[in-house]
C-alpha cells in the first residue's frame, strides 16, 4: 500500500489569538517544535512529544499539528492500528486509526480539534482507506472539563463528524463493557466491497454460529 501524505494548512482565528493547523508534519521538523506542557492526556509531554515525532515517520503514520508560533498546542495521529486490539487482526493495509487527538485546555471549545480533522481529511488519499477511532471514556478529560460522560461523548461524536466519521456498532468487549464507549469510522469513497465485509466481520467477531 503506497502511503502518499499531502499536506494542508489553514489559520484558524481563536479568542486567544491566530493558531496554524497543520500536516502531516515530519518527525525532525516535529521535534524541532516546542511542545506544549499542558498536554499530558496520554503521556507526559516529553514522552509523547517523543511518540508523535516517531510515528510521524512510520509510511503510514500522519501527525497534524495546532501551533501557536512554533509550539504545538493540540495534535492528532493517524497509523496503523495496535497489534494487540481485534482491528489489527484483519491484517488490513488499508484500515488506518484515528489514534490520538488532543487539545490544551486554553483552546478547547475553539473549534481547534474539528479544524484539526477537517485538514486531515482534505488529503485526497484518505479516499483510499477505512479510517477509524475508538472512543473509551476512560481517556476523556471529565475532571479538567467538568462534564459527565454523556456531554463529554457528545462533543467527541460531533469533533468526528466534522472529520466525516460516523458511529458504527460492534461487539468488541472493550468497546461493549460502558455504554459511553464507542466506534466511529469513515469509509473513503474508493474503498473496495471486499474490504468492506472485512471490517464487517472484524466489527463483529463474536456472533454464535448455529
Amino acid at each position: 500500500m503506497e502511503h502518499k501524505k499531502t499536506y494542508n494548512s489553514v489559520e484558524l482565528e481563536t479568542q486567544h489569538g491566530t493558531l496554524i493547523i497543520e500536516g502531516p508534519i515530519p518527525g525532525k521538523e516535529l521535534s524541532e517544535m516546542d511542545f506544549h506542557e499542558d498536554l499530558v492526556a496520554f503521556r507526559p509531554p516529553a514522552q509523547q512529544h517523543k511518540a508523535i515525532s516517531e510515528i510521524a515517520d512510520l509510511p503510514e503514520g500522519r501527525i497534524l499539528i495546532a501551533r501557536e508560533g512554533n509550539t504545538i498546542v493540540g495534535y492528532v495521529t493517524f497509523l496503523y492500528p495496535d497489534p494487540l486490539e481485534r482491528w489489527s487482526e484483519g491484517k488490513m493495509d488499508n484500515l488506518i486509526e484515528l489514534g490520538a487527538i488532543e487539545v490544551i485546555p486554553k483552546y478547547r471549545g475553539s473549534g481547534v480539534g474539528k479544524t484539526l480533522l477537517k485538514v486531515s481529511m482534505q488529503d485526497d488519499a484518505f479516499e483510499d482507506f477505512i479510517v477509524i477511532t475508538t472512543e473509551y471514556y476512560w481517556h476523556w478529560d471529565l475532571k479538567g472539563t467538568g462534564l459527565n460522560v454523556w456531554e463529554y461523548r457528545k462533543i467527541m461524536e460531533k469533533m468526528m463528524q466534522a472529520g466525516g466519521l460516523e458511529y458504527y456498532a460492534t461487539d468488541d468487549p472493550e468497546i461493549s463493557s460502558h455504554p459511553a464507549n464507542c466506534l466511529m469510522a469513515k469509509i473513503g469513497s474508493r474503498v473496495d466491497n471486499e474490504s468492506i465485509q472485512k471490517f464487517d466481520q472484524l466489527r463483529f467477531m463474536n456472533r454464535y454460529m448455529y
